[in-house]
């Protein structure tokens, strides 16, 4: 019995009633996929402690993993969250340990307080990894003691997924749903979808839910279904 009728039949009890169960995807180092776009943040990641500065900067577009790279490094360093705003402690928590603070340029802090984070670590030997969607020198700093200090820090950039990065993400995402497609589809969805890992997530996601609730397996006319509704070029040839 092939993998697609297995699929099918673990399936049937619930086609009527398609609930959004919660697929937790694996984050963690073993689970990371390794492609170029991701091979120099993935290196300064597992190089820690050993850093070549206090401050790490993960710069790149949305979906493109710096989530998961920060979480691998979470877990790695026991850093704790941090947002540099007036009166939230976080340049005595930069004190007692590593630190973390995810979508800089999203969130927003405080010039003087993001400062005093910065020479809190430096002075004390901890260390702080910052991901944001721009680069520092893009981020609205008016304080020029800040700026000098971002210019200290280490910048990686991470480029948007490529195909050979997309299509082992979603053979993984449908993996961890217990699916497995074929890999001329997989190339079908790399070469119609957005490039990014959100693009991917959706996708399956997508793709898993509708396959269910009609009691199909996944095939190329399903993709291009979600794939056309999700605002991608998919002609269902």
């Amino acid at each position: 019995m092939t993998d697609a009728k297995n699929a099918d039949l673990r399936r049937k009890p619930a086609e009527q009633l398609p609930l959004a169960f919660a697929h937790d995807a694996a984050s963690g180092r073993d689970d990371l996929l390794v492609a170029h776009p991701l091979s120099a943040a993935v290196k300064i990641v597992d190089s820690w402690p050993s850093w070549p500065s206090p401050v790490v900067i993960l710069a790149g577009p949305v979906g493109s993993g710096k989530s998961h790279l920060a979480n691998i490094w979470r877990e790695r360093s026991g850093a704790i969250a941090i947002h540099p705003k007036t009166g939230s402690g976080a340049a005595v928590a930069a004190a007692n340990g590593p630190v973390i603070f995810e979508d800089v340029d999203r969130l927003g802090f405080d010039d003087t307080e993001l400062f005093h984070v910065i020479n809190s670590v430096r002075e004390n030997g901890t260390g702080l990894l910052m991901t944001s969607r721009l680069w520092p020198m893009s981020w609205p700093v008016t304080l020029p003691d800040l700026r000098s200090r971002l210019k200290a820090a280490t910048v990686v950039e991470i480029g948007e997924p490529d195909e050979e990065l997309l299509s082992q993400v979603i053979v993984k995402l449908f993996a961890d749903r217990q699916l497995y497609i074929d890999d001329k589809l997989v190339l079908y969805i790399v070469n119609r979808m957005e490039r990014s890992l959100n693009a991917a997530q959706l996708i399956v996601d997508r793709l898993d839910r509708l396959a269910l609730g009609r009691g199909t397996r996944i095939t190329r006319i399903l993709a291009a279904e979600v794939l056309n509704e999700l605002g991608n070029s998919a002609p269902a040839d």
